[in-house]
């Protein structure tokens, strides 16, 4: 019997993978592939002198050093920045901190639009902070300048990447072995010396894996890039974008594609292969015995300093977009917000700008929708299936993950114009992309609770008489009910936000939000840049709220990146 049910579970498992792989094959490999000939086999044979000429290329270095050195600057100020606040949170217990580091994860779960609105509001020329140093010190001109300037491109990363060395360096600190260090005190070590020889060579590979993290997220930048940098700068993601959108040049972006993919594959194999590291090199300690309560006056100055700090530096420019989606010439109005329900004459848009708003709930409902019928077959068959098995398709279903969102969304347009693929101007085309973005969430979130459960539930149950079926409806799904939640809300979430494959994909007809707010930005006028204001706000809050939610089911507890 239970060999029988070993078998029925076996093939029921390899049943439900045909829908995620075939998925993957058609929206994921194939675009891949179309990109790779486009770029390397134009002519249906080899030629690697498009290559060769693009190296040598002036554009092309200048790209690539750019996307190299300011995302390694960007990430050395993260690291510098952030490291004080890894600390507190993982040596200290004090009042306010779980919604304080809940707080520090806001930024990054926003779209970069967004990230890029809250700067213009707080710093750009016609910002908070420079309007009332116009008006206080009867200036003509602003006095800071952001806008398509590297220090805008800078602190932007800064403040989205800020809670990845949080999470990741103060969650592997705070349940780090104190036997080691309370050695060295006991042989006589000062505590600088105990940090130096003992903690720091510990922490040193959760610190390059969060390091190679957040170089990833700024080699790969392409909103914040963008809006901030203007036609003055560009990673390889942005000159992908504009070598296929404005200038049309197919064959450019596909090889720079290509110059993409690697360095992403490789950049996230080294950091998993970090993240490892940090969880196989030694035994977590109680967080009940690594953390304090702040008892002298330093400590408490130390503790309430950084915690000022952050909500400064996170803070302020999400305050400043609330602000100034409110504020106009005659002071605070809902003017702007109204006026997203107008379709005023010479607007950017044909549409009432409102209906971004609905067409972006539309698409990240049919994600959702689409992201958990894959995603739980995925799961289900993963938790069922043997390990050899397993260790090949569970990073395959991550792919999406590693894989920059501007090369999915120029794949589309290359491969999807064809029968019986011809999807370029169907709707269906944006959900399809944030699906392919969103599943692999949905995986993370089921799996480890399905691998949880004991096998000798489900045995019980087929030995009453229950189908694979019912023992997956009357079993697994009370148990794993909430990870399918958390799994939809990222889904939803994740497809509100997406900015980098939407640019490609959407119509004019269909703005999303994050479109949107783009449009807007890059466009005249007060009462476009408060509609733009007006819209972020609408958009921070709703994914604010959605990642609160998660928080609140304990979907943050004891995970990273």
């Amino acid at each position: 019997m239970n060999l029988h049910l070993k078998n029925m579970t076996k093939h029921a498992c390899l049943l439900m993978l045909i829908p995620p792989l075939l998925f993957l094959a058609i929206f994921y490999f194939y675009p891949l592939m179309r990109i790779f000939k486009l770029g390397l086999m134009p002519e249906d044979l080899l030629d690697m002198g498009r290559i060769r000429d693009l190296i040598h290329a002036d554009f092309y270095l200048r790209t690539l050093w750019f996307t190299t050195w300011q995302a390694a600057l960007s990430t050395l100020l993260t690291l510098i920045a952030a490291l004080p606040g890894a600390y507190i949170f993982a040596k200290y217990d004090f009042p306010g901190k779980n919604l304080l580091q809940s707080f520090t994860t806001v930024p990054f779960v926003l779209p970069t639009v967004v990230v890029a609105a809250a700067f213009h509001a707080l710093l750009g020329s016609r910002g908070i902070l420079n309007t009332w140093l116009m008006d206080v010190l009867g200036l003509s001109s602003p006095p800071i300048q952001i806008e398509q300037s590297i220090a805008g491109i800078l602190l932007a990363h800064l403040f989205y990447n800020y809670t990845v060395v949080i999470r990741i360096v103060g969650g592997f600190w705070s349940t780090m072995e104190m036997a080691p260090v309370e050695a060295a005190r006991i042989l006589g070590a000062s505590p600088w010396q105990a940090f130096q020889r003992i903690t720091l060579p510990l922490l040193m590979p959760a610190i390059l894996a969060a390091s190679l993290l957040v170089f990833i997220f700024c080699f790969s930048s392409f909103g914040v890039i963008l809006i901030l940098g203007g036609p003055r700068f560009a990673t390889i993601e942005v000159e992908i974008y504009r070598q296929a959108v404005n200038l049309f040049n197919l064959h450019t972006a596909a090889v720079l594609s290509l110059t993409q993919i690697v360095f992403t594959f490789g950049l996230m194999w080294g950091y998993t292969w970090l993240q490892r590291r940090t969880t196989t090199m030694m035994s977590p300690e109680s967080r009940r015995k690594t953390q304090r309560v702040p008892a002298s006056l330093w400590e408490k100055l130390m503790v309430g300093g950084n915690a000022g700090i952050i909500l400064l530096l996170l803070g302020t420019p999400l305050l400043a977009l609330i602000v100034r989606s409110f504020s106009t010439e005659s002071g605070f109005s809902l003017i702007f917000y109204r006026s997203l329900f107008e379709n005023r004459a010479g607007s950017v848009f044909f549409i009432p700008p409102i209906d971004a708003v609905a067409h972006s709930v539309g698409f990240a409902c049919a994600t959702l929708i689409m992201a958990l019928m894959l995603g739980t077959p995925a799961a289900v068959s993963l938790a069922g299936m043997e390990s050899r098995l397993t260790a090949l398709l569970d990073p395959l279903f991550m792919l999406p993950i590693s894989t920059s969102a501007v090369t999915l969304g120029f794949g589309f347009i290359i491969a999807l114009d064809r029968p019986p693929l011809n999807l370029r101007t169907s709707l269906i085309l944006i959900p399809l992309a944030h699906t392919l973005v969103a599943f692999p969430f949905v995986v993370r979130s089921i799996l480890p609770v399905l691998r949880s459960i004991p096998p000798n539930l489900r045995e019980s149950a087929a030995l009453l008489g229950a189908s694979p079926w019912q023992v997956w409806r009357h079993v697994d799904l009370p148990i794993a009910g909430r990870a399918l939640v958390v799994g939809a809300v990222f889904a939803f979430t994740v497809s509100l936000g997406e900015f980098g494959a939407t640019v490609f994909v959407a119509r004019p007809q269909t703005p999303t939000m994050p479109l949107a707010i783009y449009r807007f930005l890059g466009q005249p006028g007060a009462m476009n840049y408060g509609q733009a204001m007006a819209m972020s706000s609408l958009l921070m809050l709703i994914t604010s709220a959605g990642f609160m939610f998660l928080e609140r089911l304990g979907a943050g507890q004891g995970r990273e990146f």
